[in-house]
């Protein structure tokens, strides 16, 4: 249950067009240049947006990209369970896996299941818009409750 390389970049996607794209559409080069990541490894991720429907893009000279819709109406939520196949807090929870002989008497199946809701409706607390608008500075609370 680790959030992807392609999840986290995914957010910062998304937080990047958010705060530069309400006026125009954001080139992927510019991205890159701002979050310092690969504008060839954006690119898959830029077209996993593109195919949910949480970008349009632009071709031409002022192309680029923009959100279909207000950075307050999608959640963090909405992109990592896009970019995460596998985000399932035991293997018996996800429906590819082999069933499991004990699902019947397993008594740990519910609190994995409520666990799971839970951190659905933590990453549903945060919106994109949420996100873009946090100044880059930590605060103490935040740093010294990471393990």
């Amino acid at each position: 249950m680790v959030v992807s390389t392609k999840g986290r970049y995914a957010l910062r996607v998304m937080i990047d067009i958010a705060k530069y794209g309400e006026e125009s559409y954001v080139s992927l080069g510019d991205i890159a240049n701002r979050q310092g990541l690969s504008e060839k490894y954006l690119e898959s991720i830029i077209k996993m947006l593109v195919q949910n429907k949480f970008v349009k893009g632009l071709r031409g000279k002022n192309g680029g990209y923009k959100l279909t819709k207000d950075a307050k109406d999608i959640t963090a939520w909405d992109i990592i369970s896009i970019t995460e196949n596998d985000f399932y807090v035991v293997a018996c929870m996800d429906p590819k896996a082999p069933k499991c002989d004990r699902t019947a008497q397993c008594v740990t199946l519910p609190m994995w299941k409520e666990f799971s809701a839970e951190m659905k409706k933590f990453f549903q607390r945060y919106t994109i818009a949420d996100l873009a608008n946090k100044e880059a500075k930590q605060d103490e609370s935040w740093e010294s409750s990471v393990l």
